[in-house]
């Protein structure tokens, strides 16, 4: 009997020297914070880190493969193994000093209390 391999359907690169995945992310807000949702499945947290400068907010990683596997060998490839990072601008002004983060269950979900922006304020100009 002969063996047929399945289609292979798509193929994600693994590693490549000057390429990077990219998370994807949920952002939405609650009444006093903007919470940002990134499924990161198979990363450790030492692996992880969060930054924030200025008004953007960058999550770099590793996905480590944990098992040699040769390129022909594959029938179907579509996860990122290597390298990864994703920065966003934040949707509105942020209190970046009272950032909180929690890695559960796969998820990272980073919470950024929102300050109140400073409203405009009509100067009156006196005559003398």
């Amino acid at each position: 009997m002969k063996k047929t391999s399945p289609q292979v359907i798509s193929q994600v690169r693994y590693d490549s020297e000057n390429e990077e995945g990219q998370l994807a992310l949920d952002v939405f807000q609650t009444k006093d914070n903007i919470v940002i949702l990134a499924p990161i499945a198979g990363v450790k947290l030492e692996d992880m880190t969060v930054q924030v400068a200025d008004d953007v907010l960058t999550i770099k990683g590793n996905r480590h493969l944990e098992v040699n596997v040769n390129p022909e060998d594959y029938f179907t490839q579509e996860c990122f193994w290597g390298d990864f990072s994703r920065s966003i601008v934040l949707p509105a002004s942020v209190d970046s000093n009272k950032i909180s983060a929690h890695f559960k269950d796969g998820v990272l979900k980073i919470e950024i209390p929102k300050i109140e922006k400073v409203r405009s304020k009509v100067i009156r100009i006196k005559t003398s």
